[in-house]
C-alpha cells in the first residue's frame, strides 16, 4: 500500500487499524515533510501509537528508509520511501480519532501564507496531552480542514493568555523555531506580582532546574550557578505601574525555560498574582473573590523576523478584560 503522507496530521486516518490485520506500509515522503526527523515523521503518521513504541520499531530496524536501516534523527527527504511495520493503536486512541476536537477559530492578530498569530485565551492548552484531550492546535486543524500544514511554533502555559504563533508551512516553522532557539525573538509579558517590586531589580540571571513531584507533576526551581543540572535563565524586568499591594511588570525573557517567569519572579519574593503553582495560595483565594480567577500573566508583545520577507514584525495583544478590570480594581486613587 503506497500513500503520500504530509500536511495536516489531523486529517490522517488511524494507521494500522483496518478491517483485517495491520499491514506493512510504504509511505512516500512529500515536500511538506522534507527535512523532518524520522521519529517525528512517524509520530505524526502513526496517530495513537505510543512514542515509546515508535522508538522501539526504529531501534529494531523494522522501520526502513529506502530499504536501509535509519536512526531516529535521520532527516527524511522528498521521495524517500519509508517502510512502516504493522502497528496497532489502542482503543482509547481510536476513540480519540473518531471523536476529534471541536472546531474552533481564535482571535487573529495576523495571518498570511506562512503563519498565523492568535490571541490565545487563558484556560486553553496549546495542545492535547497530560490529561488534556485537545488544545488550540487540534481545534484549529478541525476548523481548517483544507489546511495542509498547521504546527505550533512555540508554547504558552494553559493559564497564560496572549500571542501564540502557528506555522502554515514547514519551512516557516523551522525558520521561526530557529529564531526562538537563537534568541532572536523579543518576547515580553505583562505580569502582576504581589508587593512592591524594587526599582533596582531589572535583571534576574538565575539557573533553573526542572524536576517532578511524587505524583509526576512538573515543577521548576532556582538552583546555584555551579549546579550541573541548572540551565542558565535570564529575565529582564521593567516596572509598568505601581498599584495597591501589587506591581504590574513588563517582563522580557531572553531564554525560554519552562515556567521561567513564574519561578524567577517568585524567587525574588514577588510571586505572580493568581499563580497556583508558585504563588501565595491564601492570597489567591482572596483574589478570586475580588475577580481575579486565574494567573495574571499575559503574552503581550512578540517581535520576530518574518520567515519569508525577513522583515521585522512586532505584534501586540491587549490584556483581556478580566485582567484590565482587576488592574482598575487595585489602581491607586492618587499617583504613587
Amino acid at each position: 500500500m503506497n500513500k503520500i503522507i504530509g500536511g495536516n496530521p489531523a486529517s490522517t486516518s488511524p494507521q494500522g487499524h483496518t478491517q483485517g490485520q495491520p499491514q506493512v506500509q510504504s509511505v512516500t515522503v512529500d515536500e511538506e515533510s522534507a527535512g523532518q526527523r524520522l521519529d517525528n515523521f512517524l509520530i505524526r503518521h502513526l496517530k495513537g501509537v505510543p512514542k515509546t513504541h515508535v522508538y522501539r520499531i526504529i531501534r529494531s530496524g523494522e522501520v526502513r528508509v529506502n530499504k536501509g536501516r535509519a536512526a531516529a534523527d535521520t532527516r527524511v527527504a522528498p521521495g524517500d520511501v519509508v517502510r512502516v511495520p504493522p502497528v496497532r493503536t489502542s482503543e482509547k486512541a481510536v476513540q480519540k480519532l473518531e471523536n476529534p476536537a471541536p472546531a474552533r477559530e481564535f482571535p487573529l492578530l495576523m495571518e498570511d501564507e506562512a503563519l498565523l498569530a492568535i490571541d490565545k485565551p487563558a484556560g486553553v492548552a496549546v495542545h492535547g496531552g497530560s490529561g488534556v484531550s485537545f488544545g488550540v492546535i487540534e481545534q484549529l486543524r478541525q476548523a481548517r480542514p483544507a489546511a495542509k500544514f498547521l504546527e505550533l511554533v512555540h508554547r504558552l502555559d494553559r493559564e497564560t493568555s496572549g500571542i501564540l504563533l502557528v506555522a502554515k508551512k514547514r519551512s516557516a516553522l523551522k525558520h521561526l523555531q530557529d529564531q526562538f532557539r537563537e534568541r532572536e525573538t523579543g518576547k515580553t509579558y505583562l505580569a502582576l506580582v504581589v508587593g512592591d517590586w524594587p526599582a533596582s531589580k531589572k535583571v534576574i540571571d538565575a539557573p533553573l532546574h526542572k524536576y517532578l513531584l511524587a505524583d509526576g507533576e512538573r515543577r521548576v526551581k532556582v538552583v546555584g550557578k555551579d549546579d550541573p543540572d541548572g540551565m542558565r535563565s535570564v529575565t529582564l524586568v521593567k516596572i509598568r505601574q505601581r498599584l495597591r499591594g501589587f506591581t504590574l511588570l513588563e517582563v522580557t525573557i531572553k531564554t525560554g525555560r519552562t515556567h521561567q517567569i513564574r519561578v524567577h519572579l517568585a524567587s525574588q519574593g514577588h510571586p505572580i498574582a493568581g499563580d497556583d503553582k508558585y504563588g501565595d495560595f491564601d492570597l489567591n483565594k482572596t483574589l478570586q473573590k475580588q475577580g481575579l480567577k486565574r494567573m495574571f500573566l499575559h503574552a503581550w508583545r512578540l517581535q520576530f523576523n518574518h520567515p519569508v520577507s525577513g522583515e521585522r514584525v512586532e505584534l501586540l495583544a491587549s490584556p483581556p478584560s478580566d485582567l484590565e478590570n482587576f488592574v482598575a480594581h487595585v489602581a491607586p486613587t492618587s499617583p504613587v
